[in-house]
């Protein structure tokens, strides 16, 4: 498989010989309601933790958890006429004593076991369409009326369709399970970072069409989170004492005693702790910086001289190897982009073009969501 970028408005999809991306690229093509965002999530989040067999069930679930705080914290509307908003709505009402808050695997597993019949039946609804639809684009010829037979006779169509992302088993209510063909996995697994950032940023084109009057939409979709950085905070101050490092915002030499993980693109978009973009700077740094994207002329290239430096200690010294091996075991969760960025043998430009291919397809989604660009000028925060 070779791969080029390929898109437009910024928003880009990597190219396949292999699969039909430009066909991926329009799944949300005249979208009228969430569904479609959704299931397509639930798809990508099992295949990168290593399933490729799922039920209608699982994937629901995943939906319902999806969209949880940001229907029941901020009431976002989700859709005219939106099953999944009022599934949501449905269960909050009927468990009070779930916060806005509550933990994905707590949502996850109240779901599992839920025996209400009403709940259930709205489960149900949700996959009358969507497991179906989102492959329209794959299925030139399925066209029209085509679409408005029995559910049976659907997936018997479908599965007789050539190169779609997945197949159907015999239809067996929320037990029917979709299979992701192979290539498909190792596409969305190659390519996770990329691929979640597009569907983040359609969502959320989506999603704030839908409530115009809402601001800052990327910071309502996901409840805050305590992040764990202590070993990572760890990995720096051991750093610090072999070699002195300039946090890259304000060029200052960096002490133990003030020292903050910061998130070069903002967690609120990436929703995650993944080791290549965290950069250590000071409290004070870390606090103007807020939920802003720094410049990315400004700043990029000093981040890949700093994360180079600590690349060069990571293979000279056996106690940072050390260090980093459990770091990578928490903050390193793709197996490519580790072996991309971290491998031995690296000089300056082969790691400073490998950093920006994983970073820069994330740092321009986040940007066309509407992130605010930003350059630190000496405690001033500066919105370009």
């Amino acid at each position: 498989m070779t791969v080029d970028i390929i898109g437009e408005d910024n928003m880009q999809l990597p190219y396949s010989e292999d699969l039909n991306i430009e066909h991926l690229g329009r799944l949300f093509d005249n979208t009228s309601e969430c569904y479609k965002f959704f299931w397509f999530k639930a798809i990508i989040t099992k295949v990168i933790h290593g399933k490729c067999e799922l039920s209608y069930e699982e994937l629901v679930d995943e939906m319902i958890a999806d969209a949880w705080y940001m229907v029941t914290e901020y009431h976002l509307n989700l859709g005219p006429k939106d099953t999944l908003e009022s599934l949501v709505d449905l269960i909050k009402l009927k468990n009070p004593t779930m916060k806005s808050s509550e933990k994905k695997d707590t949502i996850i597993d109240f779901l599992k076991n839920t025996e209400d019949k009403e709940i259930l039946s709205k489960k149900r609804i949700l996959t009358y369409h969507v497991p179906y639809r989102l492959q329209a684009p794959f299925m030139e010829k399925l066209k029209g009326k085509a679409w408005n037979v029995g559910e049976n006779e659907l997936i018997a169509k479908i599965n007789q369709e050539n190169r779609l992302m997945y197949y159907f088993t015999a239809l067996n209510g929320l037990s029917t399970r979709i299979m992701i063909q192979e290539d498909w996995v190792k596409y969305i697994t190659k390519n996770q970072e990329i691929i979640k950032g597009w569907l983040e940023y359609n969502m959320i084109l989506y999603i704030q069409k839908r409530n115009p009057s809402v601001p800052g939409i990327a910071d309502k979709l996901y409840p805050p989170q305590e992040r764990k950085l202590e070993k990572i905070k760890k990995y720096w101050k051991l750093i610090l004492t072999l070699e002195p490092v300039r946090e890259i915002y304000g060029e200052q030499m960096l002490t133990e005693k003030d020292i903050s993980i910061d998130h070069f693109v903002p967690w609120s978009y990436v929703a995650h702790d993944e080791m290549w973009n965290l950069n250590p700077t000071t409290k004070s740094i870390n606090s103007s910086k807020s939920n802003n994207l720094p410049d990315w002329k400004t700043y990029f290239d000093r981040l890949a001289k700093q994360e180079s430096q600590v690349y060069q200690l990571l293979w000279k010294y056996d106690a940072v190897h050390r260090e980093f091996e459990k770091c990578a075991r928490e903050h390193i969760n793709n197996e490519d982009i580790r072996y991309r960025v971290y491998r031995e043998g690296l000089d300056f430009a082969q790691f400073a073009k490998e950093l920006e291919s994983i970073i820069l397809p994330v740092y321009q989604a986040a940007q066309n969501c509407g992130f605010s660009n930003w350059k630190y000028q000496g405690g001033v925060n500066e919105n370009i």
